[in-house]
């Protein structure tokens, strides 16, 4: 599901890129990149380590996500082809603060999962981090603009695929039960 979300974002960023950003081009862009693709992808790194408890809290907190994303109020009308900023468009609380939370709980899910399946996935647990290392780059580097900001976008999901479909994923979750 992860994946499927920063597939959803990569689209909206191309949208407000081709067509001209606007308030829902936003709102689709920040809940799918900005609030799901971290916390969804460390959900689903708990889940394979058979942590059960993770499936409602990450149903819980795409729920929440949804509705900040439909609801917090945009403070300053989105408009122009330029990648919008959250600070710019969104208050600090509940939004912003939100994704702060979900992306590194998210992220940390990751790693620690990563870290204690490392023996067993080496090249796999490998791209996966560099996929991370790679979006939080590209995110980090937002003067890029589009172009820059596309091509960390896809190095990060050619790595992080490829992390996922690289070595026994299956046998990972037996293995930790």
């Amino acid at each position: 599901m992860s994946l499927a979300a920063y597939a959803i974002a990569a689209a909206a960023l191309a949208a407000g890129a081709a067509g001209g950003w606007d308030d829902a081009t936003f709102r689709v862009y920040y809940l799918f990149g900005g609030l799901l693709t971290a916390p969804l992808f460390g959900i689903g790194s708990l889940l394979l380590v058979r942590a059960r408890w993770a499936a409602p809290l990450g149903l819980l907190y795409a729920g929440l996500a949804l509705g900040v994303a439909v609801a917090a109020p945009v403070t300053q009308h989105v408009e122009g082809t330029a990648i919008p900023r959250a600070q710019d468009h969104l208050d600090l609380f509940p939004a912003r603060a939100l994704a702060i939370a979900g992306n590194s709980a998210g992220t940390l899910a990751v790693v620690v999962v990563v870290l204690m399946t490392f023996r067993r996935r080496p090249v796999g647990n490998v791209l996966i981090l560099g996929g991370i290392a790679v979006a939080a780059a590209g995110s980090a580097l937002s003067g890029l603009g589009e172009a820059g900001t596309a091509a960390f976008l896809a190095a990060a999901a050619v790595l992080l695929y490829a992390g996922v479909v690289t070595g026994p994923l299956s046998r990972l979750s037996r293995r930790a039960s």
